[in-house]
């Protein structure tokens, strides 16, 4: 995906999306962010502003936009419970009213265009792990139905659109990803358990912690996105974005304890509703089709979204981290041979 393009980016001032449009800019792309700023914050793109091939404009993807894009990426939507909870119609809105307007830009503009589906319309999974072949287990009028059936109609809608109207899509498959620029009260559990013991409270654990996530940093997911939307015709997922390392809760904080030096002890409190009990990619298809895995263990990553949060909750008086190398990231790896396991396509 190297090159001049025009490519738009909504939630572009989310955690995921500054990331992206960082790497964008990085390649010699003009990028188009866009945003509500609902969850996102204008902070996480500042550095990009004086960039003139830089834009940001606020606007609800629920509305259309009539813009000229060569590339869409679609990550406009709250992502953690307590956000997209907290007004789960408009998050409904968001997934399904937004994919419409965005396909239809893309059909517009015959922009390739790449959707931000999750893990979570495995729903609480009965296979482990969780192939791109299984269906789900979802609850369609539980509490977390806004995001889960939202994302799954709008996987819905961009293969329609791909099918009735040749539409060039690509859809990746989220699981829990962590790093530096998340918010401190966006309550998925690295961040609440980082928050918590950088200020020695105690550490809040729901159910008895025997639950279990894959935990990818970043930049490994932004790596993942680069490869999915630059693969040849035909590869239009869905496909899994996530490492397949699996923690349980309970190891997560006492990792994070121990990272910390903190002196938080652990409480627990009960599961929310439909809480998936087991969370785990398996990441077949992104190694054969992409040539892709993740490359950054758990500790590492988690020492640099620990610096980030200990410069955020010093109120910026310290200053801020250093959250990835000057170079681009992955300029160690081969360019991916398309069709090959990931063990061939790297010799």
């Amino acid at each position: 995906m190297h090159g001049h393009k025009r490519i738009m980016v909504t939630g572009g001032t989310g955690f995921l999306g500054s990331f992206l449009c960082e790497r964008l800019l990085r390649e010699g792309n003009d990028v188009l962010c866009v945003d509500n700023y609902y969850t996102g914050s204008r902070d996480n793109v500042l550095h990009l502003l004086d960039d003139p091939r830089f834009e940001i404009l606020r606007h609800d993807i629920t509305f259309p936009l009539y813009v000229e894009v060569d590339e869409i990426f679609n990550l406009a939507c709250p992502a953690s419970p307590v956000h997209y909870q907290h007004d789960p119609v408009q998050t409904v809105k968001t997934n399904v009213h937004g994919a419409i307007n965005m396909l239809g830009l893309a059909k517009r503009t015959k922009a390739k265009i790449f959707q931000a589906s999750t893990s979570e319309v495995y729903g609480d999974p009965a296979v482990h792990p969780q192939p791109e072949e299984y269906r789900g287990s979802v609850n369609p009028i539980g509490p977390r139905a806004c995001y889960d059936e939202g994302k799954r109609c709008a996987e819905t809608l961009f293969f329609d659109y791909h099918r009735q109207y040749g539409v060039e899509i690509r859809v990746a498959r989220i699981f829990n990803t962590y790093g530096p620029r998340m918010q401190t009260n966006d309550g998925r559990v690295v961040s609440n358990f980082i928050v918590q013991a950088l200020q020695n409270e105690p550490i809040t654990i729901f159910g008895a912690g025997t639950q279990t996530r894959s935990f990818c940093y970043v930049d490994d997911l932004i790596e993942g996105f680069i490869r999915l939307m630059g693969a040849p015709d035909g590869v239009t997922g869905p496909i899994n974005l996530g490492n397949p390392g699996e923690f349980t809760v309970r190891e997560l904080a006492e990792m994070v304890v121990e990272m910390t030096g903190s002196r938080s002890s652990i409480v627990f409190k009960p599961l929310p509703i439909d809480d998936p009990t087991q969370r785990k990619p398996d990441i077949s298809r992104a190694k054969q089709e992409l040539g892709w895995q993740p490359t950054v263990n758990l500790r590492e990553g988690l020492e640099k979204t620990i610096a980030y949060f200990e410069w955020k909750l010093s109120g910026g008086s310290r200053n801020m981290p250093s959250v990835r190398p000057a170079q681009p990231a992955y300029t160690h790896l081969p360019v991916p041979v398309v069709g090959l396991p990931v063990s061939e396509a790297t010799r």
